[in-house]
């Protein structure tokens, strides 16, 4: 009787297939799952960052185009621009004042917010209501209580005998008025932050510390602060990318209209706003895509700078 030919050929064949297949599915699998994250970006992240870079180093209008080449030529027009520099200033000025406050004031609402009290989740979620408020809604109220003829803020000042203040006409006051703005959107946000790394802390740390006798003002600053650097550090390093980005609020406070000019002298004109009165303004997109650069630049500065003070704090806590 023939013999039956045997299936064991078939079978290890069929076996180092499925193992190819179950290595490449191993292998291709998550990166075809972080695949459309990185489409994205190269869509609309990388693509417009370079293009950008090509842009500003041509003479380019905005409704007629390209005018040619020019290379550097915007670069060193606006190395050499006094209005640059004002609007790099005001940005700074911006940034400082309504940034440091802001996150010294969340970490007080986050310390408060961390202890026991009636109602928590209302007044967590009350925190965060001036976040999703609009912007615009924002501006439009802010615009109101810092009027010089009608405005809240003069008329308090008012009963201490100080002369109504034009908020929008001098730099001091401009830059306190859209700061008061800026704090007043993002505290709250920063606190819940702040309050969700303070959940995390171990209470055991804070009982060890009520026995050795240290106050509270001390189980703050020696526990509490060094248990939510990277929170901190985050906070930080978002804000100092956030406030040199700084446009809405300025831009919705100039009552003179939306040219971007900020104010009749330039006073609280920021680096975004100078972008938009070159680009949307005077169509000359090859001058704004330079200055957006050159603001790229800076925030990534400002990030590097943040890394490695981040690095040192910690290998010095």
């Amino acid at each position: 009787m023939a013999a039956r030919p045997s299936a064991l050929p078939s079978t290890v064949s069929g076996s180092r297939s499925s193992q190819l297949l179950a290595r490449i599915d191993g292998r291709v699998t998550p990166y075809l799952f972080i695949a459309p994250f990185f489409v994205l970006f190269a869509v609309f992240g990388l693509f417009p960052l370079l293009y950008t870079a090509w842009v500003s180093l041509h003479d380019w209008n905005l409704i007629d185009g390209d005018q040619g080449f020019v290379g550097l030529a915007n670069y060193s027009a606006l190395f050499a621009d006094p209005d640059f520099y004002n609007a790099l200033f005001n940005t700074a000025s911006i940034f400082l004042v309504s940034t440091v406050p802001q996150l010294f004031a969340a970490l007080g609402i986050a310390a408060l917010l961390n202890r026991p009290l009636r109602a928590g989740t209302a007044w967590r979620a009350g925190v965060l209501l001036p976040n999703v408020v609009s912007v615009v809604a924002v501006a439009l109220v802010f615009g109101q209580l810092f009027g010089r003829d009608f405005g809240v803020a003069n008329w308090v000042l008012g009963m201490f005998g100080v002369e109504p203040v034009e908020w929008e006409g001098q730099r001091w006051s401009s830059h306190l008025a859209i700061a008061v703005m800026v704090m007043w959107r993002w505290t709250g946000y920063n606190s819940l932050l702040y309050l969700a790394a303070m959940r995390n802390v171990p209470s055991e740390l804070y009982e060890a510390a009520a026995l050795d006798g240290a106050s509270r003002w001390r189980s703050f600053w020696s526990i509490t602060v060094p248990g939510i650097r990277p929170t901190i550090i985050f906070t930080v390093v978002v804000s100092t990318i956030g406030g040199l980005q700084l446009f809405a609020e300025p831009q919705l406070f100039d009552s003179s209209g939306t040219a971007g000019v900020g104010g009749n002298d330039r006073q609280f004109q920021t680096l975004t706003m100078y972008l938009y009165e070159k680009g949307f303004g005077l169509f000359d997109a090859g001058y704004a895509a330079a200055i957006a650069w050159v603001l790229f630049v800076i925030c990534l500065l400002a990030a590097l700078a943040n890394f490695v003070l981040a690095r040192r704090i910690r290998g010095g806590g």
